[in-house]
């Protein structure tokens, strides 16, 4: 059985997104990567309201599994945390609605599992993410790289196996579509 993982490396102005299919002998596949791109220009709402329609339609394309996300971390520029939370926050929700269980990953859990090194540069991710993937090119920008290397750290991590299979949802997912029915009984 393939595993279908979508990773996504959360951002306000350049948003990763990428699809691998991952079989139980861990041989990685791609099956799209990109990046969803916001005009710093505009405003909050209309940025996050691209990011969501985005990721929306790759839900809907790609029917994933599982989403990888990688998990918010504090850095010293506070704009950038608190638009890479809230386009992390919209990434969320367009899973739960769907019943999509979401996986939050370190950047530091994600180079180990890729390079073997937690502290590995971009560079060396975006090697490995490479090699992996039996890529005759580098996947360009390094925010592509980025969601690609989740996606296959959730896999190796969590394990494919049919035990985590389409269906499977999170306390705050079933917290959600419970709310959801509430909702259209009244």
């Amino acid at each position: 059985m393939t595993y279908r993982v979508m990773g996504v490396d959360p951002g306000l102005t350049r948003c990763g997104l990428a699809v691998v299919d991952i079989e139980p002998n861990r041989r990685s596949t791609l099956v799209a990567v990109g990046v969803v791109g916001t005009d710093p220009g505009r405003s909050l709402d209309e940025r996050l309201l691209v990011i969501s329609e985005a990721v929306d339609s790759w839900l809907e394309l790609h029917s994933p599994h599982v989403l990888a996300v990688e998990r918010v971390f504090s850095q010293l520029n506070v704009s950038t945390v608190m638009g890479t939370a809230q386009a992390s926050g919209v990434v969320i929700v367009s899973a739960a609605r769907r019943g999509i269980p979401v996986a939050l990953h370190t950047p530091t859990e994600v180079k180990a599992a890729v390079t073997g090194n937690g502290q590995a540069d971009k560079a060396a991710v975006t090697k490995m993410v490479t090699k992996i993937l039996r890529l005759q090119t580098s996947p360009r920008p390094a925010d592509a790289a980025d969601a690609l290397a989740l996606a296959i750290t959730h896999a190796w991590r969590r394990g494919v196996q049919p035990g985590i299979a389409p269906g499977t949802v999170t306390p705050a997912q079933r917290i959600w579509a419970e709310a959801e029915a509430r909702a259209r009984r009244r």
